[in-house]
């Protein structure tokens, strides 16, 4: 099962980023989460280049969110908020169609961020993603200054996030032999 975290921040010491590092250490084994390194590379979102093959940095953000099971994203709020470059990564996969179906994990670090989570939420269903509930949370790291090999020491938040990616790989699972 591969799931792809992706980081709402391009902070090099972000709580958003160092949760999904935790991620990739608390997961279940056969689980591999692989952090997205991409955002920061995209340009800006141009329908004029929104064609067959497209930038680079696009055509390799497009295909790790193809070749991934599920996604976990995990966002600051900014001026109440989605930040600018998580948004633009959104925009580059509308028309493309990599997130149709794909089951999502929206993963907030502060209990104070109250409109991220609706904003990303409301973004994701227009795009046809499925948002799962029993694995999206809100883990209260904001400020903690916690690298990710302290949150995957900690019991509480290593359980919480352990609890999230099994409850999206349960999922996943179930949706598979659904299908089959």
């Amino acid at each position: 099962m591969k799931l792809l975290a992706i980081s709402g921040s391009l902070r090099g010491k972000s709580s958003n980023t160092a949760l999904l590092r935790a991620g990739a250490r608390v997961a279940p084994p056969g689980v591999i989460v692989n952090l997205c390194r991409s955002l920061n590379h995209l340009p800006h979102f141009n329908p004029d280049l929104d064609r067959d093959p497209g930038p680079g940095a696009v055509v390799t953000f497009r295909a790790q969110v193809r070749a991934a099971d599920a996604l976990l994203i995990c966002s600051p709020e900014y001026a109440h908020g989605v930040p600018g470059t998580l948004k633009n990564a959104l925009d580059w996969l509308v028309g493309s169609g990599e997130v149709v179906n794909k089951p999502v994990a929206l993963i907030q670090t502060s209990a104070r961020a109250r409109y991220v989570y609706d904003s990303l939420n409301e973004t994701l269903k227009v795009m046809m993603a499925v948002i799962i509930p029993e694995a999206s949370i809100t883990l209260a790291l904001a400020n903690s200054r916690l690298n990710d090999e302290e949150i995957a020491a900690d019991p509480v938040i290593a359980s919480q996030l352990r609890a999230s990616i099994e409850a999206m790989t349960e999922y996943v699972t179930a949706r598979q032999r659904h299908s089959s």
